[in-house]
């Protein structure tokens, strides 16, 4: 045994030494124009420079990210294809789905939790609805007339609209999108009434006036909204919903590289040019190693599991 350990530590520094051999690619498992496609190319950028390669962003859009993860998760494990993954893929699916091409925890390595955020409840400035109160009115005057889009099914978005309609005894009506971006222009153009949206992507049109915030899904009040309720404070104790983004290798890329590119992401995440970019959008810098966020993600994966149990959401 000893003998194997002295000749495969000069094998992972060879490794190390050799990498990369090509343009990394990161696969966005959503269409471009989300937080997650946005962030992807912002770290995207200071990796390039401190690997010295290039990088691809690649977006891979589908069924709630799941068709974009499962193209990682049967790339070769040579550390050249990257997921960023989000609370939806890497968390939600593996309790939601009744079949999965993956296995979030077993088929992906955890390299950095990169970023959190809680979600704002946002509502069309047309609907009339000023405060969660309201809401709740108007969904308990007629069940199931409101509705709520996300990204798609199994996203983080979606499964916090299912909590809170349990949470407040409603029938509130779910209406996937093809992304962050189509589920919130169909609230700007008045198709759909409301959805729990990204803080990032929000945030510009709420500013604009497009959109009108009502409740954020943190324990505590958020520094882009100090003066908007969280869900907890609108009635609702305990309720909290963090939506967060991650990087991913595959299962089978090698521990030196694991280490190397794990390292290279947290210092990309923690670079002040990034820590602007995620200030102004309401993003919490997390930047844990990749033990660390492994750690986090089995947790988190325990917690949306145990919301699905209790909601009865199912997709086969």
């Amino acid at each position: 045994m000893a003998g194997t350990s002295l000749l495969a530590a000069p094998y992972a520094r060879a490794e190390s030494r050799d990498f990369p051999s090509e343009p990394i690619t990161i696969v966005v498992p959503f269409p471009p124009g989300g937080s997650t496609d946005l962030l992807a190319r912002q770290i995207g950028k200071t990796l390039s420079t401190a690997l010295q390669c290039g990088v691809i962003v690649l977006n891979r859009g589908g069924a709630g990210g799941i068709i974009g993860t499962n193209f990682v998760a049967h790339a070769k494990p040579d550390g050249h294809t990257l997921l960023f993954g989000v609370t939806g893929t890497n968390a939600i699916s593996r309790a939601l789905y009744a079949e999965l091409p993956f296995d979030p925890l077993r088929d992906f390595i955890p390299l950095s939790l990169v970023v959190s955020a809680p979600l704002v409840l946002v509502v069309n400035p047309d609907t009339g609805i000023h405060t969660v109160a309201d809401y709740v009115a108007a969904a308990r005057r007629n069940p199931g007339s409101m509705t709520y889009g996300s990204p798609g099914n199994g996203t983080s978005m979606h499964l916090t609209g299912a909590m809170f309609a349990q949470a407040g005894g409603l029938h509130l009506t779910h209406i996937p999108y093809h992304g962050s971006a189509s589920a919130m222009q169909a609230v700007i153009s008045n198709q759909i009434m409301s959805m729990f949206g990204d803080i990032a992507i929000t945030a510009p049109q709420i500013r604009a006036g497009k959109l009108r915030p009502l409740a954020v899904t943190a324990l505590t009040r958020d520094a882009l909204y100090p003066d908007l309720p969280t869900m907890a404070e609108c009635g609702y104790p305990a309720f909290e919903s963090l939506s967060w983004q991650a990087m991913f290798a595959p299962s089978g890329v090698p521990a030196s590289l694991i280490t190397l590119l794990s390292r290279e992401i947290v210092a990309a995440v923690r670079a002040p040019d990034l820590a602007e970019f995620l200030a102004v959008r309401g993003l919490d810098i997390e930047g844990k190693d990749a033990a660390a966020s492994a750690a986090f993600i089995r947790a988190d994966t325990q917690k949306w599991a145990d919301v699905i149990s209790q909601t009865g959401l199912s997709i086969q």
